[in-house]
């Protein structure tokens, strides 16, 4: 069967399985995952959906519905919305989903982490581009290679590329979460635009005093900020449907938008804006203080246990606790030397097991989730295909984390450029500070591997499992 012929069987069968489109209320994805929204949530069925060819696996996080399929997701996507007849918004109505659902601190906590990871999963393409463009920077400048001088315009013209990536959030962020909350896009678009105007940025740099339709206001520096516009945006889709529904149809197209706006700004601007901000500097203070208090074990913990919030899709919180953080601080020293580590440690699980495999078909596959993991950078294969199918196996993984994570923490390596991708190029997230640092990084990334590859080899399977025995020769 041709290579097309198996994305739509894929695709078709997942459909088929989560109810079709009209189960659908939204569905996007991300590097390896289908992420979907799902009107009646108990339709699917997760183990018959893992038996359909192309499929990794399932999660149910954060309100969505995730099915595992790995590098060729985007294609899955794009064949399963044309099957469905679904947009490229692939957003099946801008209803709000008409089920019921009892509120408890789990369904609120659900929704929270939905819109979250609904607002900024979108942005996973710009934000390679633009960390891409900083890292050339780091290693082209004069604090490593020395190739371009500060004062040339390529650097110049490098450096204004990678800071506009993370710049211009509350614009683009404005449009993902307008598209997310059913809100008009380009409105989402509009709001993030007024709160970093330069005027305002004037005002909140000079701390002069402002009213916003006579109510006094402490402005803040909205640029690079994710929760103020996030915030603003929920809001704005209440109100937007609000007035489209009360608003006479003649008057509507005319006045809708302007009335939008008018009543969003002093609540966009002395509210949910300084209280967002407030938000995003407590999170990312919070990130370094806990940095502090953890000392080197922190960063070990968290690289034996990251890859498990991987899969259970809970490690959107810390994407985008970083996110928060690099926007702000424009370092990292606890959470992506840890993911650095346990994505090296995957690959190592999976060369392990590789070589101590003896079945033919099995060896192959684990050898090529290796080489998906560690150059192409995706490790769900290796998750569910070596960790998930032999269990034993994560043992090596959690050592291989561990040890590459305690000499991250020893070494005190930091991340300097959010890269979101686990191949072995992240180490060059190293890259940016001092060259011991990037060295340093690269070590903590190798540690990983070896560690993980030699223990899953000798800890990883039990000595009469089927698969480690050569079976004789007829």
């Amino acid at each position: 069967m041709a290579q097309n012929e198996k994305i739509e069987k894929t695709a078709s069968e997942v459909l088929k399985a989560v109810g079709g489109t009209n189960n659908i209320t939204t569905v996007t994805h991300c590097m390896t995952r289908l992420r979907f929204n799902l009107k009646d949530e108990s339709v699917p069925n997760a183990e018959e959906i893992k038996r359909i060819p192309g499929v990794l696996g399932t999660v149910n996080a954060g309100g969505q519905f995730q099915v595992v399929i790995g590098q060729t997701v985007d294609q899955v996507y794009k064949s399963l919305n044309s099957i469905a007849g679904l947009d490229n918004n692939a957003q099946a109505d801008n209803q709000p989903v008409e089920q019921k659902r009892k509120i408890t601190l789990k369904s609120i906590g659900s929704g929270i982490l939905d819109g979250i990871a609904g607002c900024l999963t979108p942005l996973i393409p710009l934000m390679m581009a633009a960390s891409m463009f900083k890292l050339l920077v780091a290693l082209l400048g004069p604090s490593m290679l020395g190739v371009i001088s500060e004062s040339s315009d390529l650097y110049t013209l490098f450096t204004l590329v990678g800071d506009a990536g993370f710049y211009f959030f509350p614009v683009v962020v404005g449009y993902t979460a307008a598209k997310k909350f059913g809100a008009t896009p380009v409105l989402g678009m509009f709001l993030g635009g007024i709160m970093i105007h330069p005027t305002l940025i004037d005002i909140a740099t000079n701390g002069t005093g402002f009213s916003v339709l006579g109510i006094p206001s402490k402005i803040q520096n909205y640029n690079s900020t994710i929760f103020p516009i996030i915030m603003s945006v929920w809001v704005m889709s209440y109100i937007e449907k609000f007035i489209k529904k009360y608003l006479p149809n003649i008057l509507k197209s005319i006045l809708a938008p302007s009335l939008t706006i008018l009543i969003m700004l002093p609540i966009a601007l002395t509210v949910l804006g300084p209280a967002g901000s407030f938000l995003g500097s407590y999170i990312s203070s919070g990130l370094l203080g806990l940095s502090g208090v953890t000392g080197f074990l922190g960063i070990a913990i968290i690289a034996a246990i990251y890859e498990f919030l991987v899969m259970s899709g809970m490690h959107i919180v810390l994407i985008t606790t970083l996110i928060l953080a690099f926007s702000t601080n424009g370092h990292e020293g606890l959470v992506t030397p840890a993911a650095i580590a346990a994505s090296f440690a995957v690959a190592g699980m999976c060369l392990g097991a590789g070589l101590r495999i003896k079945e033919k078909e099995q060896r192959s596959l684990a050898i090529g989730y290796f080489i998906a993991s560690l150059i192409g950078g995706v490790t769900e294969p290796g998750l569910y295909g070596v960790g998930m199918r032999y269990k034993r196996p994560f043992i090596g993984m959690i050592i291989g984390g561990f040890a590459g994570g305690l000499y991250a923490g020893i070494a005190g390596v930091t991340a300097y450029t959010f890269i979101p991708v686990a191949s072995f190029l992240a180490v060059l997230g190293f890259a940016g500070g001092p060259t011991s640092n990037l060295v340093n990084g690269i070590i903590a990334g190798v540690i990983g591997f070896i560690v993980s590859a030699v223990a899953t080899y000798f800890l990883g399977f039990k000595k009469d499992d089927p698969v480690t025995v050569k079976l004789p020769v007829n």
